[in-house]
């Protein structure tokens, strides 16, 4: 037991002196990423993507999503178009690949904002402010912020599962000192109750014919 505490010591130290580094460098790549699907893509290069490299493709693009990095699709029409792509068959859909897509969406956003949260968590307001690729002014920021400050964490769960303000209760919450953990969970929850609602929506449109009105 006692030969495990210099690696848990040499890991923690690692982890304050270069966490920031590790997670900033990594939001550059990101970033990189998502400027360049900007540049050469869509929303039918979205779906492209995804009918070609199915649910990794998938994942990856929901990092972004999470992250606040996604420039070339918007976030509401993912799960639907991978519905229709991956999910759709002759009599309707597959369950179990709309589950995996559902499983897939949860985990892909979840990662992102919990990215996005330990780099406003370790680098602060102002250092995240002054990062070209944050897409958030500073005015915007404070009314997010003081909706944390009026609701508090179950502001996160609400604020991800409906439009127009997914992700925004991230910066907040990392700023106020949240734990991660519970963090990720709650940003978990509302992203479900999200897809849930998109997923079922396709659903309907799957019955009703209506996919088959998007350009392919």
């Amino acid at each position: 037991m006692a030969s495990l505490e210099p690696s848990r010591s040499s890991l923690r130290t690692f982890a304050e002196d270069y966490g920031l580094l590790v997670v900033a460098g990594t939001f550059v790549l990101l970033a990189v990423a998502g400027v360049a699907l900007f540049l050469i893509g869509d929303e039918q290069y979205a779906r492209r993507l995804i009918d070609r490299y199915g649910l990794f493709a998938l994942l990856a693009i929901f990092v972004l999503e999470g992250a606040m990095l996604l420039y070339f699709a918007p976030s509401e029409a993912l799960v639907p178009i991978s519905i229709g792509v991956l999910a759709t068959t002759g009599d309707g859909y597959d369950v179990g690949v709309v589950a995996a897509i559902l499983a897939v969406a949860v985990v892909g956003a979840t990662a992102g904002q919990t990215a996005l949260f330990v780099l406003a968590k370790r680098g602060g307001r102002e250092w995240l402010l002054d990062k070209p690729w944050f897409r958030v002014d500073e005015r915007r920021l404070a009314r997010f912020e003081s909706w944390f400050d009026r609701w508090g964490r179950p502001a996160v769960p609400v604020s991800n599962a409906l439009l127009f303000t997914r992700g925004m209760l991230t910066v907040p919450a990392g700023i106020a000192d949240m734990d991660v953990r519970e963090f990720a969970l709650l940003s978990a929850l509302g992203t479900l109750v999200f897809e849930s609602w998109l997923a079922l929506a396709a659903h309907y449109a799957i019955e009703w014919g209506l996919l088959d009105l998007l350009p392919v």
